[in-house]
């Protein structure tokens, strides 16, 4: 485990603080690096993905300052993850002898099926926002990160981030029916 840090809290006076242990940040994290990872790639992508970023912070954990915001420093891990296995995806070809067959609805019960197919829905609605907004909204409203956050990551105002979010929330709603 890592060390101790000493933060001052005021002259002379300081506070020991230490990193918490690492299975208790993947506990805490990572439900939200995986919701990141599974709105910017396929399910079984994501999941690579997700073991990858926690990977990575695993080596770099003892370096990070005591005070640091860890949920937006894995969510930057995990979106230059994605992008990472985007790229190595995009140089090599899927090669396979057939088209992929929809999964079988026999045995399933309706509503279960019915959830994925709203599941799908909204993971397609999603992917077809545009860049922008896919992201904003990806990460503020999936990543829980504040919109001061999302602007360091895309780049631009916060208020053009949350303008972003909100107009992909209408069209969302509007894709949806909602």
């Amino acid at each position: 485990m890592p060390g101790p840090s000493h933060v001052p809290v005021a002259r002379g006076v300081y506070r020991v603080m230490m990193l918490l242990p690492f299975e208790t940040i993947v506990r805490e994290h990572g439900p939200v690096v995986l919701r990141v990872c599974r709105s910017v790639l396929a399910a079984h992508d994501a999941d690579d993905a997700w073991s990858e970023t926690f990977l990575k912070a695993l080596g770099a954990y003892p370096g990070l300052p005591v005070d640091a915001n860890v949920e937006a420093w894995l969510v930057t891990i995990a979106r230059r993850t994605c992008i990472d296995l985007l790229r190595a995806r995009a140089r090599h070809g899927t090669v396979t002898e057939r088209m992929p067959e929809r999964p079988s609805t026999l045995g399933v019960p309706e509503a279960e099926f019915e959830a994925q197919d709203d599941a799908d829905r909204v993971v397609r609605a999603v992917s077809a926002l545009p860049e922008r907004q896919r992201k904003a909204v990806t990460y503020h409203y999936l990543g829980g990160l504040r919109y001061r956050e999302v602007a360091d990551i895309i780049g631009g105002s916060t208020e053009a981030v949350r303008r972003a979010a909100a107009d992909g929330i209408r069209t969302l709603r509007r894709t949806m029916g909602a």
